[in-house]
């Protein structure tokens, strides 16, 4: 039996809603940029040298957590020196074990002990390593902070770090870095950093193999007693919480964690230095990875809202020059992206894309036009203002909820920005002309200021990329 659902005469498709006999109907004009509604931030320091800083925010009953630790190489052994990559890549190696056993036991609490203890008030616990820090996050609920603070002083102080814990994640670490290396992503992102900054910390991402398989458990448990420890660190949490108590509770409870001496803090790395890019040949691969690198600016320098929005029109979001091109116009890639990444004592531009093979030279061609074209073509005052709605939307959307609101804070305390910088920054945007955002593209997207790498089949590219220029080939 087939039934018939009556239409209504009086509904209309959003189509028919969206036109008028005289065509689409004009989308309303934008109303003024919404304030960041943004709680006060409580900021102390203890006197075993731990940063606080906590927000409340009562909309939902738990509580964000995030502690940051400086965690550079020479929290190995005084001396060390930041150049000697061997000794980098041991202390990498030791950190990443140290991370993925920190909470499987103290002296009190087994693996299960620690989860139980968590899972009780709805917390969990996680914990990672880069170059430049360690970082334990989770959430839970409010009321369950003491527990949550409780069992963070415990693996901060009386970790045991097992033997067997560690033999085993050893064992798994190797396996996953011989998978990780064998990645071309992973083997352009490890090219591009020794290119930009050759034998600094920064750019020793991943420990090798030989170098994890080398540590005992006794060198993860001398790593945790030199380089765990609470000078310099920051907590951060957001949550349903009064500040003050909150930070009564973290000294109770975290006020017995305490070092001689600070935790370690990374120099800045050189500055990026303009060069031709280097082919790294990955034999019978069918894609080629483009990572294009230059200076930039941080948070804190005046002009780094125009190049925030000169950014965008060049490759920052979907509607951006360089999408257009190869994406839309010219089909040489799924996605390509531009954006600014913060490094110990400033910023880098980084501009990454894939593409096939035999596209590699054609799309290098057209990211080099881009940049050209924002230096000789600077961006309109349209496309600023709809990178001005885009940057502006987007860290009201990222501050939203409480995670997004506490990663933030810790990020920014973690390069020294106060949270007024935070506060300020849709006015900055706003301020921002169409002058400043043509001096920023041109003084930083020349593409005589760029260096990078290119990953790719050199049977295959090398012809196109030799033909081109600016390419050193293998």
């Amino acid at each position: 039996m087939t039934v018939t659902v009556p239409t209504d005469p009086a509904h209309r498709t959003a189509e028919e809603i969206g036109r008028t006999a005289a065509g689409p109907r004009p989308l309303p004009p934008l109303g003024p940029t919404r304030e960041v509604p943004l709680p006060d931030v409580l900021d102390v320091t203890l006197a075993n040298g731990l940063r606080v800083l906590v927000a409340r925010n009562p909309r939902v009953p738990m509580a964000e957590l995030r502690l940051r630790v400086p965690f550079g190489p020479d929290a190995v052994a005084t001396g060390l020196a930041e150049t000697d990559d061997a000794a980098v890549s041991r202390h990498l190696a030791a950190a990443e074990l140290l991370t993925a056993t920190l909470l499987t036991g103290t002296s009190s609490r087994d693996r299960v002990g620690i989860d139980d203890e968590l899972a009780g008030v709805g917390a969990d616990l996680g914990v990672g390593v880069d170059p430049e820090r360690l970082q334990i996050g989770g959430s839970g609920l409010a009321v369950g902070l003491p527990t949550i603070l409780d069992v963070l002083a415990d693996v901060l102080t009386d970790a045991q770090h097992p033997d067997a814990e560690v033999l085993r994640e050893r064992e798994r670490l190797v396996e996953r870095i011989t998978v990780a290396r064998a990645q071309p992503r992973t083997i352009a992102r490890e090219a591009l950093q020794r290119k930009r900054f050759g034998n600094h910390p920064v750019a020793r991402e991943m420990p090798t193999g030989p170098d994890v398989a080398a540590v005992e458990p006794a060198d993860v448990r001398a790593l945790q007693a030199a380089g765990l420890v609470p000078g310099g660190a920051i907590l951060t949490l957001v949550g349903d919480l009064d500040p003050h108590d909150a930070v009564a509770l973290i000294e109770q409870y975290l006020g017995g964690w305490t070092a001689p001496h600070p935790a370690r803090r990374l120099t800045a790395p050189p500055p990026v230095a303009a060069s031709n890019l280097e082919l790294v040949s990955r034999a019978g691969s069918v894609q080629s990875q483009l990572r294009l690198s230059a200076p930039a600016l941080p948070r804190l320098d005046d002009r780094y809202a125009a190049l925030q929005l000169a950014n965008l029109v060049f490759g920052g979001y979907f509607s951006s020059r360089w999408m257009e091109n190869i994406r839309e116009d010219k089909g040489y890639t799924y996605g390509a992206h531009s954006g600014t990444e913060f490094v110990p004592g400033g910023a880098v531009l980084s501009v990454e894309t894939d593409v096939a093979s035999d596209v590699t030279a054609a799309a290098l061609l057209e990211t080099r036009y881009e940049l050209g074209r924002m230096t000789a073509v600077p961006p309109t005052a349209d496309e600023i203002d709809a990178a001005r709605r885009y940057a502006v939307g987007s860290l009201l959307i990222s501050l939203d909820s409480q995670g997004g609101f506490g990663s933030t804070l810790a990020t920014l305390a973690a390069d020294d920005v106060p949270v007024q910088w935070l506060r300020d920054h849709p006015a900055r945007l706003e301020a921002v002309t169409v002058e400043e955002v043509g001096a920023a593209s041109r003084e930083f997207f020349a593409p005589s200021a760029f260096t990078g790498v290119i990953v790719g089949d050199a049977e295959v590219v090398g012809p196109g990329l030799r033909a081109l220029g600016g390419v050193d080939l293998p």
